[in-house]
């Protein structure tokens, strides 16, 4: 939705892969001469982060967004009630994120193998460690070293421990620091092609590198010293400060490439009203995105007041109406041109040093980086910022007394409405906001704080399946993954 890049020309049609004959003795037969057996890494750049971003747009909206209690599902919805196994219209980003860090892969491996391709690999090792960070923060321990190597004949990985997939050589953080060292080796002519996030600005792409380490810094910090990493990383100044250095890229209003709940069925769309944790935090702070996240309840003449539901309803003993209710804003349907596909945005940056300097991690002043997040974050989602509201009343900087951690990760939360799973992340590392038990709950009223495996994970790779399941006293929602300290 941001309007401070030059809008991507993003109709394409995604790039499919095309793999040869399983069989040496029907090589000849089933392989077609005048077809290429791989796609052009710029095709599969372009593909991978449209693909990965508009997927997860919708799944944060549908199922990420009930997690971490944005909206509520009405209707017999068993996601919102924390029966994970039971998806309804989403609440499935496994495959997603596998498929697209399988093509990523292809596209690591071609920028090692070709010169021409070289300067694809310091953006594409970058994107792996994103997946990658999306992929176990969401499930846990997961395949990781020995997966994407389907084509060596490896079909059965084994699940990595969370903190080897970020720390160990060859994981989320070192993947980082490769890809930035790639970027500043990189001596080709190349142009970066298929770039829809910054339009073949490497710099750019080092930029979001160091921010996202940042993030992941902070997700770890509580078991893990990483003072010293962010410091090193705020000396430098090389992280996102404005909206024009954000990662991400644009939806449109009409066809091919709006969000999809513009083009989900109306009855479908109407399942999604506000939740009662995001009533109460945006009129408690008096906050204006309300109007921008949600509409006037329908049977309201003024069309000025808002009103939620508690999350995860029984629809079979419950009766409600959606006009006693706001639906999900405008912005999520009827004007799609200016939502975004959201991978990692200047606010959430500022944000992350705000609580990194108000713990102590970094030597800053916590409430400029503060004002500065919340400042953007208004910006990003196109709302006027009211002028008192940094100064006077509950989102002013530790305003009586206010807990200023909370403070924080609570506008980290409310911006992150388009990321719906990592509000839901957030909460189960710091305990912000207060996420509130669900009307009726299929999981002993306690909030999930992992997605489970799939089941079909059970049948493709048992052996480590079982054992992964056995780690997670039997693959539970309640089984803290290993930065869970809250």
């Amino acid at each position: 939705m941001t309007h401070y890049k030059n809008r991507k020309g993003l109709l394409f049609a995604l790039a499919i892969l095309l793999v040869s004959a399983c069989t040496k003795d029907l090589d000849t037969i089933n392989t077609n001469p005048n077809a290429p057996i791989t796609a052009n890494p710029d095709l599969l750049l372009r593909k991978v982060i449209y693909d990965y971003g508009e997927q997860m747009s919708y799944e944060g909206f549908v199922a990420g967004n009930l997690l971490g209690q944005y909206f509520t599902a009405i209707d017999f919805n068993l996601f919102d009630r924390h029966s994970l196994t039971e998806p309804q219209l989403g609440g499935a980003p496994w495959p997603v994120l596998y498929i697209n860090l399988r093509d990523n892969e292809i596209i690591l491996n071609q920028s090692r193998s070709n010169p021409s391709f070289a300067v694809y690999e310091g953006p594409a090792l970058i994107l792996k460690a994103y997946m990658t960070a999306a992929l176990t923060d969401i499930y846990g321990d997961v395949p990781y070293s020995e997966a994407l190597n389907g084509k060596t004949g490896n079909v059965t990985p084994k699940y990595d421990k969370q903190e080897d997939i970020y720390q160990a050589a060859g994981g989320i953080l070192d993947n980082l620091d490769k890809g930035i060292a790639a970027i500043d080796n990189y001596q080709g002519a190349q142009v970066l092609r298929g770039d829809i996030l910054f339009e073949t600005n490497l710099q750019a792409w080092k930029t979001f590198a160091n921010s996202l380490k940042i993030k992941y810094l902070m997700r770890i910090s509580e078991k893990v010293d990483v003072a010293a990493q962010l410091q090193a990383i705020y000396n430098s100044g090389d992280f996102m400060k404005t909206n024009a250095q954000n990662a991400t890229f644009d939806f449109t209003d009409g066809a091919p490439n709006n969000f999809r709940m513009a083009t989900l069925r109306a009855g479908d769309f109407r399942l999604f009203i506000m939740s009662q944790t995001s009533e109460e935090i945006l009129k408690g702070l008096a906050d204006p995105r309300i109007s921008t996240f949600f509409r006037p309840i329908g049977n309201d003449p003024g069309m000025t007041q808002y009103k939620g539901f508690l999350n995860g309803p029984n629809a079979s003993t419950t009766s409600i109406s959606v006009a006693d209710y706001s639906l999900t804003g405008t912005i999520f349907r009827e004007h799609t041109g200016a939502l975004d596909a959201n991978f990692l945005c200047a606010w959430e940056t500022q944000l992350c040093l705000a609580e990194a300097a108000e713990r102590g991690l970094i030597t800053a002043a916590a409430k400029p980086l503060y004002e500065t997040g919340v400042q953007l974050a208004f910006e990003y989602w196109q709302t006027p910022l009211p002028a008192t509201y940094l100064s006077d009343g509950p989102a002013a900087y530790g305003n009586n007394g206010s807990n200023k951690i909370e403070q924080i990760v609570t506008q980290k939360w409310i911006a992150n409405c388009i990321n719906g799973y990592e509000g839901w992340i957030e909460y189960r590392r710091t305990g912000f906001p207060a996420l509130k038990t669900v009307a009726a709950s299929l999981n002993n009223n306690l909030i999930p704080v992992r997605m489970p495996y799939p089941t079909d994970e059970d049948a493709l790779n048992h052996v480590n399946f079982s054992a992964a399941a056995a780690m997670t006293n039997n693959n539970s929602i309640n089984a803290k993954v290993w930065w869970d300290n809250n």
